[in-house]
């Protein structure tokens, strides 16, 4: 998002792309809040993210649309984690667009499915985790592209070396006037 636009950072990528953990790193630089989707989702629905999938993946998928919307409410500044498959839904993609500003996270599948497999709220990848994020990373890697303004390879990026980098982005598109002692802190290091 252009200066001028909300100073509103939707973190987004697959599972186990590293969201949760740049997002409260991010959050701790800043100062700014964080909104993770798996409690987004429980605050929209009243249930977590593996109920919603027990039942159906069109019930995930609906509240994964609602939690981002509830999250997309808040005002800036903020960060926002955002469920994986929102980006599966073309009208989901324009409202990220409009939003704020979208960091596509992500590493390569094995190492995905590695970090997933750790995560007791999964379970979709129950068999052949590696097989599936596989699959699923081909279908949204060009939609993450898509969307994003910025990416971050969390592989290969440190999770403080990309909240610098970040802060630094963040400041060249207009967000500087939110970002106080965190900007001098990114200057700093």
């Amino acid at each position: 998002m252009p200066d001028g636009g909300p100073c509103r950072v939707i973190l987004l990528g697959m599972m186990g792309s590293g969201k949760t953990t740049l997002g409260t790193a991010l959050a701790q630089r800043t100062g700014w809040p964080y909104h993770d989707n798996d409690a987004l989702l429980a605050r929209a629905t009243g249930r977590t993210a593996r109920e919603l999938a027990m039942e159906s993946t069109q019930a995930l998928r609906d509240a994964e649309a609602a939690s981002l919307r509830l999250a997309l409410r808040e005002a800036e500044p903020t960060i926002v984690a955002a469920a994986a498959g929102v980006v599966l839904d073309g009208a989901l993609r324009a409202e990220l667009r409009r939003a704020g500003i979208v960091v596509w996270l992500h590493a390569p599948p094995a190492v995905l499915a590695d970090r997933a497999e750790r995560g007791p709220h999964r379970p979709w990848l129950a068999g052949n985790a590696a097989a599936w994020i596989a699959e699923a990373s081909v279908e949204r890697e060009p939609l993450y592209r898509q969307v994003a303004e910025l990416d971050v390879d969390t592989q290969a990026e440190e999770p403080e070396a990309a909240v610098s980098r970040l802060v630094a982005a963040l400041a060249r598109l207009g967000c500087a006037r939110w970002l106080g002692t965190g900007l001098a802190a990114a200057e700093g290091s």
